[in-house]
């Protein structure tokens, strides 16, 4: 995609100055900061650095629920093959997806050596507790069948307590893991509301990374970007982006009258590590990859222009399902806990 084409076929006509600075309020567009961070990688897709890690990772992340779902384990495994070789080399799970299928594949997927040593390899856990959190890692680590995870993330960050239960049990078996050299670093995950990130920041541990929903609905409803993005930088907590097309299979940020890849250039135009994407297939993984190898940050005025166009269909969390705690958007393991002891 060429300049050209973020005006009249997109976008709605070049807005006033004044319009611009106005919509421009709260809205993140780090062009220059971006495009400092990143570095050519494998197969042309450009690496960003892991926080202060010390680790560079593509601009794009491999999503693990998508990674098998509506396909066969082969075809799941051909694809994840294929993306390696492009330069997608973040692979993104978590212990509770398709009910350990993903992991499962996946550890398939990486069985060789050669291979597992060009993933970054990622997955999340969803116990709080000590004994949960014990347990879960050792689950993952034998269904992706590897003896190291480079980066365990605690999923769902949403529930009532859950900082307070991981500090005093779930945290503990995360640090002895990665005494044990089981895990490498350690983050956590959400999507429903910023503030039960802020509450996991404030905790008496400094966290290597931290997931969050990025893209242009976010900007104008309980916003991760305004939020949560700006205290992830203030730390150098690499920011790990997801749901850049809004969640779900049908990209609702095309119902706010936003382009998938407008969708995803906003999301990656932010100072994140990676923005995972949903890859179904052949032609979403070829999709993204050209996205990524010919990357151009949107400016501040091009980003303020893209969320003045979703902001009427945005607001209120309209189209942001994982949001509403009423959509039940959130960790299976955690909704049947709940329920057992209702």
């Amino acid at each position: 995609m060429n300049h050209r084409d973020l005006d009249s076929r997109v976008l709605p006509p070049r807005p006033s100055r004044r319009s611009v600075l106005a919509a421009l309020a709260g809205v993140t567009a780090f062009a220059d900061e971006v495009l400092a961070m990143q570095q050519s990688g494998p197969g042309g897709i450009p690496t960003r650095p892991l926080g202060r890690t010390g680790v560079r990772v593509p601009i794009i992340g491999y999503g693990g629920w998508h990674a098998v779902a509506e396909k066969s384990d082969e075809e799941s495994i051909r694809l994840m093959h294929e993306a390696i070789d492009l330069g997608i080399t973040f692979f993104d799970n978590a212990w509770e997806y398709h009910n350990g299928r993903a992991e499962e594949v996946m550890g398939r997927a990486l069985r060789a050596s050669s291979l597992r040593e060009k993933v970054f390899l990622m997955t999340k856990i969803c116990a709080r507790d000590y004994e949960g959190a014990k347990r879960h890692i050792d689950d993952s680590l034998r269904r992706l069948q590897t003896d190291r995870i480079d980066l365990l993330q605690f999923h769902a960050i949403q529930y009532e307590g859950d900082a307070k239960r991981i500090a005093e049990g779930g945290l503990k078996a995360a640090l002895e893991a990665k005494k044990a050299g089981k895990i490498r670093f350690l983050g956590f995950t959400g999507h429903r509301n910023p503030k039960a990130h802020l509450e996991m920041l404030g905790l008496p541990h400094e966290w290597d990374t931290v997931q969050m929903p990025l893209n242009v609905l976010d900007a104008s409803y309980q916003s991760f970007e305004k939020e949560v993005l700006p205290e992830c930088r203030r730390r150098g907590i690499a920011v790990l982006g997801m749901k850049s097309l809004g969640g779900g299979m049908e990209a609702p940020v095309i119902r706010a009258g936003v382009s998938a890849e407008l969708a995803r250039r906003y999301a990656m135009s932010l100072p994140v590590a990676t923005t995972i994407c949903g890859i179904m297939n052949r032609d979403q993984l070829h999709f993204m990859v050209r996205i990524a190898r010919n990357f151009r940050p949107l400016s501040a005025e091009e980003a303020a222009v893209l969320v003045r166009k979703a902001q009427p269909a945005a607001a209120q969390g309209r189209l942001e399902a994982y949001k509403d705690p009423k959509q039940g958007y959130g960790c299976s393991y955690h909704e049947r806990a709940m329920k057992s002891n209702a």
